[in-house]
């Protein structure tokens, strides 16, 4: 039973980091004038977001207070802020 529980905490962790680093690296792609043309933060707000979370979640883990706030803040930069700043910017990305 815990050689179960230790295999799913650890796939929900690194299913958390691969949704955190995605959310930081397709930050950095994107172009500085496109995010707040979408009218959303600046992109080294955005940056600094997506970073701590990645980093409090390899940190901290997802099943504490810190890697719930960060995996929230990477949902948020995915779901909202990158299809807005992907419709201002076009295909193109830098």
């Amino acid at each position: 039973m815990g050689f179960l529980s230790n295999n799913l905490i650890n796939v929900v962790l690194l299913a958390c980091l691969v949704t955190a680093a995605w959310a930081l690296i397709d930050c950095v792609t994107r172009k500085p004038q496109a995010f707040p043309a979408a009218g959303k933060l600046t992109k080294p707000a955005w940056l600094a977001i997506t970073a701590g979370a990645l980093a409090l979640l390899w940190l901290f883990g997802p099943l504490s207070i810190f890697g719930i706030a960060s995996i929230v803040a990477s949902i948020v930069y995915l779901v909202d802020v990158r299809p807005a700043v992907r419709e201002v910017s076009g295909p193109g990305r830098w």
